[in-house]
């Protein structure tokens, strides 16, 4: 019988650029030779949206080619015995091909087109191409169905509530420097035990029930979840 118990996983970019997905923050600043102000803002759009769109098609281009990797396998076996939630701040869909259910996207999804004047419109692409002219059933032009910078995050308070109610929370592959995402761990009760996965140093200091994994993630979490399997079997 499945644990009763609630893992909430906020995941960052750090777990899927072992996929080989760039990262937005990059050691020069850009992401894949563009500045995040050229390709991930409304102003960007509304100046020139070929851009913005060819920027896009193009990272969709490249998630067809990839693959989850062992932490996102991982995440996924821990639903065998617990109920998991994972909150993501990547627009990639590797959680969903590596077999996790419960997902929910802060900064929106790369395989989605919505309406660029009907937010409610939103379309599954997959890894198809949105090309100027490619409109709604309202006759609106189509956009990624992303989170840009400067845009409200819709999900934020349904991943907060989520996040409040967790037994056990873990972080991983995130700097924990995007906000509001960032604040999730926060969120967490003072009582849940909290582990943070990243290779590099976090600001996560006075936050009670935490354990610091320093590593990569597919070399922290799969042990980790074996762990936390094996808690419930036993």
């Amino acid at each position: 019988m499945k644990s009763q118990k609630r893992i909430v996983v906020l995941t960052g970019s750090g777990i899927s650029a072992e996929s080989g997905i760039s990262t937005f923050r990059d050691s020069d600043g850009l992401w894949e030779n563009h500045r995040v102000e050229d390709v991930a803002t409304y102003e960007a759009w509304l100046s020139n949206q070929e851009l913005v769109l060819n920027f896009y098609n193009q990272r969709r281009r490249q998630l067809a080619e990839v693959k989850p990797n062992a932490a996102h396998y991982a995440l996924a076996a821990l639903e065998e015995e617990y109920e998991v939630h994972i909150i993501t701040q990547n627009v990639d869909d590797l959680h969903e091909r590596a077999g996790s259910t419960n997902i929910i996207h802060l900064h929106g999804e790369l395989v989605k087109a919505r309406s660029s004047k009907y937010d409610d419109l939103v379309y599954d692409i997959q890894y198809n191409e949105i090309k100027a002219g490619d409109c709604c059933e309202r006759g609106a032009q189509l956009r990624p169905h992303i989170v840009w910078f400067g845009e409200m995050v819709p999900m934020m308070e349904e991943a907060a509530y989520i996040a409040a109610r967790a037994d056990i929370f873990m972080v991983v592959g995130t700097s924990l420097v995007v906000y509001p995402a960032a604040g999730l761990l926060r969120y967490a009760p003072d009582h849940a035990r909290k582990f943070a996965i990243d290779p590099k140093p976090l600001p996560v200091t006075g936050i009670p029930n935490l354990e610091f994994i320093q590593e990569k993630a597919g070399i922290a979490v799969p042990p980790l979840v074996d762990r936390l399997l094996k808690e419930v079997k036993h």
